[in-house]
């Protein structure tokens, strides 16, 4: 009787695997670096091999497993398990993922979007757990999103549901990269902090440590905004409030259509902790109506970088019991 699960979280630099239980528990976990030369034509094969050479080095026999899920960038096929565009693997050409792994390794495979894989990890295991309404928003080098209603995840006509990264939340803003202006992902991702924070420190006048970093080209990053703002720094704290601003606004526009009972806040720049969650949630209350305001919650993620391989195995599961 097969009582375990593998989970894939495939990213531009590293993936990262795991053998997990039925009830979502990580028995082991591993990484090897993702290899995006040659158009990205190693990343699959590698993958293969390790979790090969994983399932011969444990206790464990291929038949001691359900299934595998994954989580990957770019635009995902589920029903023809294939992906296309994931400009981060150099997958410029679509990609037969699914059946290379299957005729590989032998188990039943499934596979969705890497902001929908992070999503269920926590809706499963995290910080939605024991709730069916749970809106998922990663924080990184972008801004990526989730949306689970009534237990299900939602997928839209085209595969564009949860694209929280592209609420418009300044008109005529900042660039970005889909093409269109004033995304969401262009302020309160990693990038977008420092993007906030150059523009702002051009026009500020104070005494600022931030200040002086920006006039003596020094490397500013989204951690340091945060830190500085942590210590006081008044233009880092302008800038954190303008983020958070947008940050707030934009995931009460989303509460307000689906009302879920917790948006969850994940990725990198959710690290900064109470000093991006405690001005988000007062920004988040003065535009959210009334109702939602009283019962949506927000809070911060809680599995880490475990989140993706979690959910990628929960996608197994959840294949399993639908057929």
């Amino acid at each position: 009787m097969a009582r375990n699960l593998i989970g894939i979280d495939l990213g531009g630099t590293t993936t990262k695997m795991a053998f997990l239980s039925l009830a979502g528990d990580i028995l082991t976990k591993w990484s090897i670096p993702t290899d995006i030369t040659d158009e990205g034509s190693h990343i699959v094969p590698n993958i293969i091999d390790s979790i090969s050479q994983h399932i011969t080095n444990s206790e464990f026999s291929k038949d001691d497993f359900l299934g595998i899920g994954m989580g990957t960038p770019g635009s995902v096929d589920i029903e023809n398990g294939t992906v296309i565009g994931a400009f981060n693997l150099n997958w410029k050409k679509r990609q037969q993922v699914r059946d290379q792994i299957q005729a590989g390794l032998g188990l039943q495979f499934i596979l969705d979007n890497d902001a929908n894989v992070a999503s269920l990890g926590e809706y499963w295991k995290g910080a939605g757990e024991k709730d069916s309404d749970v809106v998922f928003v990663t924080l990184g080098t972008g801004v990526g999103g989730g949306v689970i209603a009534g237990g299900h995840l939602l997928h839209g006509i085209n595969g564009g549901a949860g694209e929280l990264g592209h609420v418009t939340v300044q008109p005529n803003g900042y660039l970005c990269t889909c093409g269109k202006r004033g995304c969401l992902e262009q302020y309160a991702s990693a990038t977008g902090v420092v993007h906030v924070a150059n523009d702002m420190a051009k026009d500020f006048m104070g005494t600022s440590r931030l200040k002086e970093m920006e006039d003596n080209q020094e490397s500013v990053t989204s951690k340091m905004v945060f830190y500085l703002a942590d210590n006081g720094d008044i233009l880092a704290n302008q800038v954190v409030d303008r983020v958070t601003f947008y940050l707030g606004l934009a995931l009460a526009n989303v509460a307000n259509i689906l009302n879920p009972a917790n948006i969850i806040i994940g990725g990198g720049v959710s690290n900064a902790g109470n000093t991006l969650l405690q001005p988000t949630t007062r920004y988040f209350q003065e535009n959210a109506f009334p109702a939602v305001r009283d019962s949506t919650k927000l809070r911060l993620a809680q599995l880490g970088n475990d989140a993706g391989v979690i959910g990628a195995a929960s996608l197994a599961l959840r294949f399993q019991k639908s057929n």
